[in-house]
This record gives C-alpha cells, sequence and structure tokens, in this order.
C-alpha cells in the first residue's frame, strides 16, 4: 500500500481526495490511497515525522504552505520564488521534495489568453504570489496589483526578483483596465470585487478573468465579470490541472486530465 494525503485546517471541503482517487482510477494505481486530514500549524511537524515508509507525497492547503520549508530536503524553482510550497513529495530515502503545483495550474489555466505583457492581480497574498509568477512565465512584465491596503512586500520583493513591474490601485479601480485578470481573493470579497465592474459603468475593455475561487460556482464576480463581457476562466482549472501535476510528481506517471475534470465538474455540480 502506498499513501498520499491532503493536509490544512479547514480540509473538508477540499476536492483534492476526489482528484487524486479520480487519477489512481484511470491510471489502475490499486495500490495507491488517499486521504484527507485536518492538521494545523502546529500538528504539521510531528504529523510529518510520524509518517513511515509508505508515504509518496502531501498536498498541502492553508495554513501550511510556509511551515513546509521547515521539512524541505529540496525546493522547486517556483516554490522557492514565490515562497510558497503546496506539495511535498518523498524521495526512497525519506527526504521530502518541495514544489508549488499552483503555478502550473494557473499557467495551464491562462494558456492562450491575451495579455499584450500586462495584467492585474487582484490580492496580494500566497496564491497572488503564484499568479504573479505564472503570469511572468506568460511573457507578463507590468502587474496592477489591486489591494483594499498597500501589498505584502514580499509580494512585492518576489515581483522584482522577477522583472516584473507592479502598479499598485485600490481594489476598487481594478475594473477600469480591461485585458487579462486573476483574482486571488477568497470568496467572501467576491460580491466586493464584483461591484468594482458594476460602480465602473461600463465594459472593462474585453478580456479574461480567471477567479481561483470554484465552489458556489459561478461567484459574483464571474457573474459580473461575465456580464461585462470578459472571459471568465473558473478557479476549478487552475484547480484540476494543479493536482494533475501533483499526481505526475508523486506517482512519476502522466495524469489523466479528462477523468480528473469531469470528476471535479461532478463534485461541484452537486
Amino acid at each position: 500500500m502506498l499513501n498520499a494525503a491532503v493536509l490544512g485546517s479547514p480540509i473538508a471541503h477540499s476536492l483534492s481526495p476526489l482528484l487524486h482517487r479520480a487519477a489512481y482510477q484511470a491510471l489502475g494505481l490499486q495500490q495507491w490511497r488517499y486521504a484527507a486530514h485536518e492538521v494545523d500549524e502546529g500538528a504539521f511537524l510531528p504529523f510529518v515525522a510520524g509518517l513511515d515508509e509508505t508515504w509518496r507525497g502531501l498536498s498541502l492547503t492553508m495554513p501550511l504552505k510556509e511551515v513546509a520549508f521547515e521539512v524541505a530536503a529540496d525546493v522547486s524553482p517556483a516554490a522557492l520564488t514565490t515562497g510558497t510550497i503546496n506539495t511535498l513529495v518523498r524521495r526512497r530515502t525519506g527526504e521530502w521534495d518541495a514544489h508549488n503545483t499552483d503555478v502550473h495550474g494557473l499557467v495551464a489555466a491562462l494558456a492562450g489568453a491575451e495579455h499584450g505583457r500586462t495584467a492585474t492581480v487582484l490580492g496580494s497574498g500566497a496564491t497572488a504570489r503564484s499568479a504573479i509568477a505564472a503570469l511572468a512565465q506568460l511573457g507578463v512584465r507590468h502587474v496592477r496589483l489591486a489591494v483594499r491596503a498597500g501589498a505584502r512586500p514580499k509580494t512585492l520583493r518576489m515581483a522584482h526578483d522577477l522583472g516584473v513591474d507592479i502598479e499598485q490601485v485600490a481594489l476598487g479601480q481594478w475594473a477600469e483596465h480591461g485585458g487579462l485578470a486573476v483574482s486571488t481573493l477568497p470568496a467572501g470579497a467576491s460580491a466586493a470585487a464584483a461591484a468594482a465592474i458594476q460602480d465602473h459603468g461600463r465594459e472593462p475593455g474585453g478580456g479574461t478573468l480567471l477567479d481561483v475561487v470554484y465552489a458556489d460556482w459561478p461567484t459574483p464576480l464571474a457573474r459580473s465579470a461575465e456580464a461585462a463581457g470578459l472571459r471568465v476562466v473558473s478557479g476549478l482549472d487552475m484547480l484540476v490541472h494543479q493536482a494533475a501535476e501533483q499526481v505526475r510528481l508523486m506517482t512519476g506517471l502522466d495524469a489523466p486530465l479528462p477523468e480528473m475534470l469531469a470528476a471535479a465538474e461532478d463534485a461541484v455540480a452537486r
């Protein structure tokens, strides 16, 4: 038996078990098991220390994406750049390699979106750093960072290191600009971001919006953006692509994207 799991707090809402199990089934990995465990920052190190040799990988959600550096033997460029780990892969020697597959998921979800080397990111936390790193890979060199107050210094430093110019704008003004936008705001802030479109009073120049939220879809932000003429991409696309990369890293096999996406869409529809 080989084990993997998603850790975080809260964790009950996570679709990771469903996605990974769908991949295992499609790949014929009958010996693999994937579970969810409620683990907060204080319990993380003891939990990892107690894992036996059957464990192959861990998916990490909040609030574990930074404390995971304490157990990492090697850190991927994406995780190092963003200061965020969402995946730990066990070596045969027992050590853990750290990755950030959120960047991979965002790049895949935004593939083909036109941007003119400029984009808008709503929020400035850990997911925003992954978004900026993904946008940099896609050729974006100027990011309007829409925030309620000042942007987080860690995010500004990372953007500078990537050669991305940051322009800070008020969250209520994000819709004044067209083109590509990525919202990394939590579900509770969706209505406020949607109001910015409504207050703007005209179509924000077309373009694409990716909203990382996938639960209770469409979000108020997604509905307003679509009504304003934007192409809207659900966070479900990002979620499935990042999970597929986790499957590849943990099992060494290419993940079955169609089966994983179908499982995710079915779960959200229910």
